[in-house]
């Protein structure tokens, strides 16, 4: 049991292991391994199952086909830290606290702060039914050199990125210099992990860090596919005229990156890198004989734009902050073979914030999972689509990042920021790319006053603070952007 729960947290835990030893006593089936793998700045458009044929992703396409391939799933933030808590709680920024990346002093070294302390992870409560939780890959969380929410096995890169090449890592609390590919290494350790628990059921969340920048390495093999590429699933846009252009107080790096052919190149290459990885863990769990007791899911913490709205980046790469879809559709893909049947392509609007009720519900009809009630987790399980049922779902969706909220419904988009910025309101039914702003169009003024009603209504509900006191809830010490 986590030393830092407090009695309360631990006698609610504690009620929810019981399941699990009962069954094993009465000798069940053992309970599926899950393996969770999560890119970073990853859109859905690239992957060539979400119809991008240029991108190299075999493995991916074979996860899809052999399983459930989500059209329709989103980020509840479109940046990268909060977008992990969120999938690590199935909590909105405005109650686990992180509201943008976390600056490199509160992640790594002596004055990192891990901000899950205190917060109820799905991690944490796999641990406490009796599996084995390791990670492998990008934290960037807080306490990062640390293993902390029920892991026992540790493998990362402390903080939000840096080289592809020679990474220094740190292994179950030891630094660990590398030589060669950063990605090939997280393929590594996660291969490490499931041998060495091959026996017993197991957790491995495998976050790449790619393809987030920096774009300073990738090798030849995953470069290769590319050569002669023409790139057409990146557009060559003007650049946004809200682009941002420093970030504390430096020039914005992904500005390079704008039209830039060798960015292209570089940033598929990561995409082709992660996927080969991908491939050797799905192999090594074949020739453990253990592929079919492993629930596999693939992900990303938020989307991204190369291009797309003549953006390179994704939430925070303009001034306001974006809601674009490039910026939050993410690739959602649930593969567990003998159980989840092929080639399904479910349709809901499906959130982050869902991710953690579906996976305890999913895995509660082996290990009788419950979670602690929480009255601050807005999520629904989709689980019912992963079982071939079409459940009764309301599509609409709720975003927050800042001093930024949004509502998406099946045609509509209204985006609200705090009154020195410009809301916005997308028709999406006539407008998809998201290029026109109706909110001053006379035509949708019912639409926009329900809008706004649900969208103040869900976050009240939710015990948020109002928009124009979101900094009340903020932990962390935030970035500084401009334009």
């Amino acid at each position: 049991m986590s030393e830092h729960l407090t009695p309360n947290r631990r006698e609610l835990l504690k009620g929810t292991i019981a399941p699990f030893f009962a069954r094993t006593a009465r000798g069940a089936t053992r309970p599926p391994n899950v393996i969770f793998f999560l890119t970073d700045d990853h859109g859905a458009w690239a992957t060539r199952c979400y119809g991008c044929l240029d991108m190299h992703t075999p493995n991916l396409d074979r996860l899809a086909s052999e399983g459930a391939r989500f059209t329709r799933a989103y980020a509840c933030t479109p940046v990268c830290s909060p977008s992990r808590m969120t999938y690590l709680t199935g909590k909105l920024p405005s109650h686990h606290g992180v509201q943008d990346w976390i600056l490199n002093d509160e992640s790594v070294g002596p004055k990192s702060r891990p901000f899950l302390q205190g917060q109820t992870t799905f991690s944490e409560i796999l641990a406490n039914h009796g599996y084995t939780v390791g990670l492998s890959g990008k934290w960037h969380m807080g306490g990062d050199e640390r293993a902390q929410a029920g892991f026992s096995y540790w493998a990362t890169v402390p903080g939000g990125g840096g080289t592809y090449k020679n990474a220094v890592f740190v292994k179950n609390g030891q630094p660990l210099a590398t030589e060669g590919y950063k990605t090939n290494h997280v393929g590594n350790h996660a291969i490490e992990f499931i041998e060495q628990n091959r026996d017993r059921p197991f957790c491995l969340y495998c976050p790449f860090f790619a393809p987030h920048v920096p774009y300073d390495y990738q090798p030849e093999e995953f470069r290769r596919f590319y050569n002669n590429a023409s790139f057409p699933c990146f557009p060559n846009e003007p650049i946004h005229p809200w682009h941002t252009r420093t970030i504390m107080g430096r020039p914005f790096p992904m500005l390079d990156d704008f039209n830039n052919r060798e960015s292209k190149l570089s940033y598929s290459a990561l995409v082709a890198g992660m996927d080969h990885n991908v491939g050797r863990i799905l192999q090594r769990l074949e020739e453990l004989e253990i592929r079919d007791n492993t629930v596999i899911i693939f992900s990303a913490d938020q989307g991204h734009n190369c291009g797309h709205h003549g953006i390179w980046g994704k939430g925070n790469s303009t001034v306001p902050f974006n809601m674009y879809d490039t910026s939050l559709h993410v690739p959602l893909i649930w593969n567990h073979r003998g159980h989840i049947k092929p080639h399904q392509v479910p349709t809901p609007m499906v959130s982050s914030y869902d991710f953690f009720p579906t996976l305890l519900e999913y895995l509660g009809g082996y290990v009788g999972i419950q979670a602690p009630p929480d009255p601050h987790r807005v999520g629904r399980s989709y689980a019912g689509f992963l079982h071939g049922r079409n459940p009764s779902w309301h599509n609409e969706l709720y975003f927050e990042y800042q001093y930024v909220r949004g509502i998406r419904t099946e045609n509509l988009k209204y985006v609200e920021r705090t009154a020195e910025w410009p809301s916005e309101l997308f028709d999406l039914e006539a407008d998809p790319g998201e290029r026109q702003n109706v909110i001053d169009d006379p035509r949708h003024a019912r639409q926009l006053k329900a809008l706004r009603g649900r969208l103040t209504a869900f976050f009240d509900e939710a015990g948020a603070p109002k928009i124009d006191q979101w900094r009340s809830t903020t932990t962390e010490t935030l970035c500084t952007y401009s334009r």
